[in-house]
């Protein structure tokens, strides 16, 4: 019998770290639907990468339009009926200049917009689809910058780097992590956190890492054997304390 094709959704993928996840990970047989906002950037992206992999569809999703998840779950359910992998990379950071005594709240409320809320309401809308999965992997990319056990070190090599807005979203996506992965620990789905390293991206100017380095944790949970952790925080085979 015909095994049915594995079906990965990797937000915020018309570029960088997202869309070298959406790569790799049709080099490993998936198809996979590039998540963009920029409906005309994803679709050059997804051109780009079907000059070596067939199986790449751009598709809208904004994560702070919930009606571009609806829509997004119709598309899915209709053209594939299951979601294997869901890898929300999807972020946004605004405050990297400013500290918890003067960031404005406004931009507290916007970064968590994209990178909690945005995340969890995209996550509970395609959970009936990794539900029809045999082994779904969920993987919320997250950010070393928010461990507070590190930070809250007073050696931490994190000392300098304490934009609120954009530490206290990936606290927080954490804590998603650890709660969805109790919620699920009855059913074959895993949920853990991934850390991509200091990469050389738009956000990570001063980075120094590849994406081709950076997408690879993410890969990694999102391909997990069934023996594979859940709830957990990692970078490549190391876990990162919360």
């Amino acid at each position: 019998m015909t095994q049915p094709a594995r079906i990965a959704l990797v937000t915020g993928a018309n570029k960088g770290i997202g869309l070298e996840i959406c790569r790799q990970l049709g080099r490993l047989g998936f198809t996979v639907l590039l998540g963009s906002r920029d409906t005309a950037r994803g679709e050059s992206a997804a051109q780009l990468l079907r000059a070596e992999i067939p199986n790449v569809h751009a598709v809208h999703v904004d994560a702070t339009a919930p009606e571009t998840f609806v829509a997004l779950r119709e598309r899915i359910a209709s053209d594939y009926g299951h979601l294997d992998a869901l890898v929300n990379n999807a972020g946004i950071g605004l405050d990297w200049d400013l500290t918890a005594d003067n960031v404005p709240i406004q931009t507290i409320r916007d970064t968590f917009e994209t990178n909690f809320f945005g995340v969890i309401e995209l996550t509970q809308i395609l959970l009936p689809l990794l539900r029809q999965s045999p082994a779904a992997r969920i993987v919320n990319q997250s950010s070393i910058l928010g461990s507070l056990s590190i930070h809250a070190q007073p050696d931490s090599k994190l000392q300098d780097i304490k934009p609120l807005a954009y530490n206290a979203s990936k606290a927080a996506l954490n804590a998603f992590t650890i709660h969805l992965a109790a919620a699920l620990k009855d059913t074959p789905i895993k949920v853990n956190s991934a850390h991509p390293g200091s990469v050389l991206t738009d956000l990570n100017p001063e980075g120094t890492l590849s994406v081709e380095q950076g997408a690879l944790t993410a890969v990694r949970l999102a391909t997990l054997p069934p023996d594979g952790p859940t709830g957990g925080f990692f970078h490549l085979d190391k876990s990162i304390p919360w």
